[in-house]
């Protein structure tokens, strides 16, 4: 993030710079494929600035898309930022850049389960092993590193289940034992700007601006922001791997920057005004929100994060039937039930106990009640309070 300013300042400024906005407010959409020459010279130059900059080939970007890959890089902190289609592909592309047949990772064991699946499915098929590690791990992360360890790969917090990790002693024991592995952390969460993942030391920092960065869920995107240790490996691997997004995405997600703080704001008061509320329900067992200190991991977010975002969750007593399930989700008034969060609207979704027991390949659960995912958008928190509670009266109607 700059010195130079607040954060919010950033967000309006960073991205801005003439050549990208050409006198406008925001920066021109630029949609292009090829990208025309008006001379051997300035074909040559563009070419050799390719990677830095120069319009060269509608895959290599536009100004669009340098407009918002200079704004994640500022934002973060690193040396540059890569796109990506979606999350997903973030994921995957950034591991894939660092490792070859034969390498091992070490992946934290509570990660988004679509990060799972492209270790189980594909990376397996590559030769190269993963091995899980429980999410709480300190320095204990050491058993689970190897001289052919080539990525670390954290996620704060944890998918589901919000564990908040011990970020600084992690890379404190990888870069000791494991010097050469890359150190990736999916920072989605925190919206690239609540955690400051290359101050703390990782090396790339990967979103799915799908959630915040975009915010309204109308469009999809990854962003990486890397270190100049791991920028060029990653940029080029992407590239020759034709990741890339189109212009109209890249340009609603800068926009969608601008109003980051704000709603970042809101989504925090809110989903803490709810989650307190909710920790007082006799229904409840616990919540998972890293603000409350009975949350898995809450000092270390105390320590290392500046806020909170809209996604937690929390785990009711007792496990329902899946008719009192059907019956509790299907009649929210605010909240929908989708994939994905991060935009502007409530969302929920349940899981049960051995749902999550079957994506944890490490560790064994502390509850056996059926666990709610709540992303809190920007509705007032009453209303949203007011519709949580007629929830639990359906439950208790059905006894």
């Amino acid at each position: 993030m700059s010195d130079k300013h607040h954060l919010e300042t950033t967000l309006i400024s960073a991205g801005r710079k003439p050549r990208y906005t050409q006198g406008a407010v925001n920066s021109v959409v630029q949609r292009a494929s090829s990208l025309v020459f008006p001379s051997v010279e300035e074909k040559k130059r563009a070419t050799a600035g390719r990677a830095k900059g120069e319009l060269f080939y509608g895959r290599r970007g536009t100004l669009t898309h340098f407009a918002l890959q200079d704004a994640m890089t500022e934002l973060e902190g690193g040396a540059g930022c890569v796109l990506y289609p979606c999350g997903a592909a973030a994921v995957a592309n950034a591991i894939l850049a660092f490792v070859e047949a034969g390498d091992h990772i070490a992946v934290s064991g509570s990660v988004y389960e679509p990060t799972q699946d492209f270790c189980t499915h594909i990376l397996k098929k590559l030769n190269v092993e993963t091995s899980y590690f429980p999410a709480l791990s300190g320095e204990e992360i050491a058993q689970w590193l190897r001289s052919t360890t080539r990525v670390v790969f954290l996620e704060s917090p944890s998918s589901i289940t919000m564990e908040v990790q011990d970020i600084p002693t992690i890379i404190a024991t990888v870069r000791r034992i494991a010097p050469q592995a890359v150190i990736i952390i999916d920072n989605t969460w925190a919206a690239g700007i609540l955690f400051d993942a290359l101050g703390a030391g990782a090396d790339i920092s990967i979103q799915a601006g799908t959630k915040y960065l975009v915010g309204h869920s109308d469009a999809m995107i990854g962003t990486a922001v890397a270190n100049e240790r791991c920028l060029a490996q990653l940029r080029e691997n992407s590239y020759l791997m034709g990741q890339m997004v189109d212009a109209d995405t890249a340009y609603v997600t800068a926009r969608g920057l601008r109003t980051l703080a704000v709603r970042l704001r809101q989504h925090q008061a809110a989903s803490i005004e709810i989650a307190q509320w909710l920790s007082l329900r006799e229904e409840v067992f616990r919540v998972n929100h890293p603000a409350l200190p009975e949350s898995p991991g809450h000092a270390f977010w105390q320590r290392d994060f500046s806020g909170c975002s809209g996604l937690f969750s929390f785990i009711l007593k007792e496990k329902l039937s899946p008719q009192a399930l059907a019956d509790y989700l299907d009649h929210f008034e605010h909240f929908s039930m989708a994939y994905s969060w991060g935009g502007f609207e409530s969302l929920i979704l349940a899981n049960q106990p051995e749902e999550i027991a079957a994506i944890r390949p490490v560790g064994e659960l502390d509850f056996s009640g059926t666990l709610v995912r709540l992303h809190i958008g920007l509705e007032h928190p009453q209303d949203l309070i007011d519709d949580l509670e007629r929830g639990f009266d359906r439950l208790k109607a059905m006894g």
